[in-house]
């Protein structure tokens, strides 16, 4: 009995492979496209940024930060709610308002003491790309589909390596493309043999984005906070409170600290908005082990809290490092990388497109027929549930399946009877 079962589970599994990689493959592809067009983001925008940020420097009197911050308050109609360290004296000063989407600069020349230009993140090419890829363009209903197909690529990897493994065939059965049988076996061939070499790659990509969605990324940070392994209570500025007193401290005192510093990467100080509020000095770096955030006193400049990497919890630890890894952060060899495995993907399952296209048969979809009589093991449905639980919207998406399922068989029965 048991080596009926194992004999019958190769079709099952076969069949859900099928069915949810044929669903997913065209946003998959889209997936894999903009991916790679968005890893082209630094090169594309530098020209225009180069253009607004780079001063000539100059003789004679040099606007300090406080003057340029009290000239972006009264010339922006946004509230500026960051500066940037300029990396050098010939570099002007960028504020910042708002975060993500939201984001705005405006960058001021100190020399000629004026606006040079503003971007507005939500206007650039570069943004429609990012919206595409983790929206399709379609807002929260979007954000929705890219989590359900992202969670259905997870099960996808795990079942065609159950379906690719070559049993009994040794290592040839692992680096052979059968070119000399019909086209779509040539195709089914380098859909498998990618996605088995890919396999760990894409799983880490994986990793790096579903904790950007709306329902798993809830539930991990959900995680996170039970099990208090994010960021310290006090890593953000809102929790940390100034006293107040007669008088500020000035922007170019703050700055002078943040230079002090000497942080890794670019240096960003977030500036108070309230009496209670502090300023705070952090760095955006490659090297994610030299991450430090200082919270300022915006009245005696005393330094009131300071936090590092080793105050870091480790389920954030983890989801920076595949966050930054996703984005091919961690310089040159990452970001070739990353281009790479999204070619990869996107080759794979054009690949599965074309060997679906010489499997139909006129009139069906094909879909791989599983044996009359066959029921999941325990173990089975013990591995389904699990991943629909780490997985929820696969998981509700296979509830939904299941119904509609169980319906099919009902009318099937009742027009039978």
């Amino acid at each position: 009995m048991k080596k009926t079962i194992n004999q019958n589970i190769f079709p099952w599994i076969w069949k859900w492979h099928f069915i949810g990689g044929i669903i997913s493959a065209p946003v998959i592809i889209i997936l894999a496209i903009t991916g790679i067009l968005y890893l082209f983001r630094d090169s594309y925008e530098a020209s225009q940024i180069q253009r607004l940020s780079q001063v000539e420097e100059m003789a004679g009197d040099k606007m300090t930060y406080q003057q340029q911050w009290e000239l972006v308050k009264k010339e922006w109609e946004k509230v500026p709610t960051a500066v940037a360290l300029p990396g050098s004296e010939s570099e002007g000063t960028e504020f910042i308002s708002g975060k993500f989407s939201q984001k705005s600069s405006l960058y001021i020349d100190p020399y000629a003491k004026k606006v040079n230009g503003i971007v507005n993140v939500k206007e650039t090419d570069m943004q429609k790309v990012r919206k595409l890829h983790g929206e399709l363009l379609l807002g929260r209903y979007g954000a929705k589909v890219v989590e359900l197909v992202a969670s259905w690529m997870v099960v996808l990897i795990i079942t065609g390596l159950y379906i690719f493994w070559p049993r009994g065939k040794g290592i040839k059965g692992f680096v052979t493309i059968r070119t000399n049988q019909t086209k779509r076996i040539l195709y089914r061939d380098i859909h498998a043999l990618i996605g088995f070499w890919f396999s760990i790659l894409l799983i880490i990509v994986l990793a790096g984005g579903l904790p950007w969605t709306d329902v798993f990324g809830a539930g991990f940070r959900w995680v996170q906070d039970k099990t208090e392994t994010g960021y310290p209570a006090t890593w953000e500025s809102n929790t940390v409170k100034s006293i107040p007193d007669e008088g500020t401290i000035s922007l170019d005192e703050v700055m002078a600290k943040a230079k002090e510093l000497s942080l890794d990467g670019r240096t960003l100080i977030d500036l108070p908005q309230k009496p209670t509020d502090v300023f705070s000095i952090y760095n955006r770096t490659a090297n994610l082990s030299l991450m430090k955030k200082y919270h300022l006193d915006q009245y005696s400049g005393e330094v009131l809290v300071s936090h590092g990497w080793a105050d870091i919890g480790i389920l954030i630890k983890g989801r920076l490092w595949v966050m930054a890894f996703h984005q091919g952060q961690f310089g040159l060899w990452n970001w070739y990388l990353m281009i790479f495995v999204a070619a990869g993907l996107l080759v794979l399952s054009v690949a599965a497109i074309v060997a679906y296209f010489y499997r139909k048969r006129p009139g069906s979809l094909s879909v791989p027929a599983v044996p009359d009589g066959f029921s999941p093991s325990i173990a089975l449905l013990v591995i389904v549930m699990l991943l629909g639980v780490t997985l929820p919207l696969f998981g509700l998406s296979v509830v939904l399946i299941f119904i509609l399922n169980k319906l099919k068989v009902e009318k099937k029965m009742s027009m039978n009877n």
